[in-house]
C-alpha cells in the first residue's frame, strides 16, 4: 500500500500534466491524494518543499529504473539496450526526467533552487545544504556509474574464471556513455516512421563494434601505430 508521501507526489505530478506548477495549489494536491493539507504540509513543509520532493523524487525513479534495466538478462548489449530503451521511456512520460536530463526547463514546472546550510529547510527535519537539481551532465554521469559498476563487476568475476577476455573499464565507461547519449537523441528526436522509434537496435550495433569494450583491448593499444597498420583500425 502506497504512502501518504508517494500518494501526494504522484497526486502532484499529475497536476503538472493540466497546469503550470505555478497554478499547482497545495489544497488541490492534498484532495487528489485523498489526504488533509495538514498531512501534506508534514511531509513536504510547503510548496518550495514539495518541489523538491518531486525533483529528487524523478532522481531516485529514473536511478532506479537504469538499474532495474541493468539486471535484465543478457550480454552487455542486452542490458545496455534496456537501459537506453529505459532512459527513452523515461524522458518521454515524466516531464521532470526529461527536464533533468536535457535542462530544457519552463515556467511550467518546479524547479527548486539551492538551499544554503544553516537557512530554514520548507522540508520537515534537520537537512544539510541542497545543491538543487543535478545538472544533464551529472544525471548521466551518475546512470553511467551504475551501467559501468553492474556491467564491469560481472566482467572481471568471468575473466577471472577464464569464461571472457580480460576487461577494460575505460572502454566499458566509454561505451556506456555512448549508449546514453544515443538514448537521449532518440529522446528529443524520434526516429523515423517505421524503423520502430527504440534506441536498442542501435545501441547493439555499437556495443557489437566496440570491440574495445567487448573483448577489453585498450583503446589507446596501438595508438602510436601508422594509419591501417595492424595495431590501428581503418574507419569503416
Amino acid at each position: 500500500m502506497p504512502t501518504a508521501r508517494e500518494v501526494l507526489l504522484d497526486a502532484a505530478l499529475s497536476a503538472l500534466a493540466t497546469l503550470p506548477w505555478t497554478s499547482v495549489r497545495m489544497v488541490d494536491v492534498a484532495s487528489a491524494a485523498g489526504v488533509s493539507r495538514q498531512t501534506l504540509h508534514n511531509e513536504f513543509g510547503g510548496k518550495d518543499g514539495l518541489a523538491r520532493a518531486l525533483v529528487r523524487d524523478a532522481v531516485d525513479g529514473y536511478l532506479a529504473g537504469v538499474e532495474r534495466a541493468l539486471g535484465t538478462a543478457g550480454g552487455t548489449a542486452d542490458r545496455l539496450a534496456a537501459t537506453a530503451a529505459w532512459t527513452v521511456r523515461a524522458v518521454r512520460t515524466n516531464v521532470l526526467v526529461k527536464a533533468l536530463l536535457t535542462g530544457c526547463w519552463n515556467e511550467r514546472l518546479p524547479r527548486p533552487g539551492p538551499l544554503v546550510a544553516g537557512c530554514p529547510d520548507p522540508l520537515p527535519g534537520p537537512r544539510s545544504a541542497d545543491p538543487g537539481p543535478p545538472t544533464p551532465a551529472e544525471l548521466l554521469r551518475r546512470a553511467g556509474e551504475r551501467a559501468v559498476a553492474a556491467l564491469d563487476s560481472e566482467r572481471a568475476v568471468a575473466a577471472l574464471d577464464g569464461e571472457g577476455p580480460p576487461h577494460d573499464p575505460e572502454a566499458l565507461a566509454m561505451t556506456c556513455e555512448i549508449a546514453l547519449r544515443l538514448a537521449l537523441s532518440y529522446a528529443l528526436v524520434p526516429a523515423p516512421s517505421g524503423t520502430g522509434g527504440e534506441p536498442a537496435p542501435l545501441v547493439r550495433h555499437v556495443v557489437a563494434r566496440a570491440p574495445d569494450a567487448v573483448s577489453g583491448t585498450s583503446p589507446t593499444a596501438g595508438a602510436r601505430s601508422p594509419r591501417g597498420s595492424p595495431g590501428r583500425s581503418t574507419p569503416a
